[in-house]
């Protein structure tokens, strides 16, 4: 287990249309730590078939985004970036134990 302050920015599943799923076969796939072979996670092993639908609900959903004004999606994304920045020490572990 990684040591973060907030465990819940470590998931083990799949973001597809803005939920959260497991793969349909159940079937997950192991991510280790190269350094010292530590599980860190077991996350979705999606069938190409659910990628696909993965790209296409995502390019769908581009669409309206594309839409919105540039000052609201402008404030979304700096919303994103103040919490990647809030979030920066458990982000790096995540990353550097992967």
């Amino acid at each position: 287990m990684l040591p973060l302050k907030d465990p819940g920015l470590l998931s083990d599943k799949c973001l597809v249309n803005g939920e959260w799923v497991e793969a349909r076969s159940g079937k997950t796939v192991d991510v280790t730590n190269p350094a010292t072979g530590e599980l860190i996670a077991r996350v979705p092993s999606l069938s190409a078939e659910e990628v696909e639908e993965a790209i296409s609900q995502a390019a769908a959903a581009f669409r309206p985004w594309a839409k919105r004004p540039a000052k609201e999606r402008s404030a979304i994304l700096r919303k994103w970036f103040d919490l990647m920045v809030e979030h920066a020490d458990d982000l790096a572990v995540i990353l550097t134990s992967e």
